[in-house]
């Protein structure tokens, strides 16, 4: 049997952009996305811990240490400037690979810094 697992976590990011009018996604500063070892284009859940909303979308690359978080199209209905959010990607494993499988947690300052990764 294959199930879903978590993968990667960034926790508490805040959301430095947002843009209505862009054609869709969720940009992350290319460090925050390395660390937690996420890929652009990838899909992402993304909870916002300011109003409840939940939403789906995709990634995309932002500027290496800019600590930008943009959300952009119909999820900057979701998510605006200044909201603290969680940015999750999931995996697909087997009964065996379960065992040994841990996500990556990336913990964020208010400036969208690393403050610790787990695992």
């Amino acid at each position: 049997m294959i199930m879903l697992y978590l993968k990667s976590k960034l926790h508490r990011a805040r959301v430095t952009y947002s843009d209505i009018n862009y054609e869709g996604s969720l940009g992350i500063d290319e460090n925050l996305m390395k660390a937690a070892g996420m890929r652009e284009y990838e899909r992402v859940e993304i909870y916002n811990v300011t109003n409840g909303e939940r939403f789906t979308t995709y990634l995309v690359k932002e500027e290496p240490g800019s600590g930008k978080i943009g959300v952009y199209g119909a999820a900057a209905h979701k998510a605006r400037e200044g909201d603290i959010i969680i940015i999750t990607s999931y995996c697909h494993l087997s009964e065996e690979e379960v065992d040994f499988h841990l996500p990556k947690i990336v913990l964020l300052d208010e400036n969208n810094r690393i403050k610790q990764i787990k695992n």
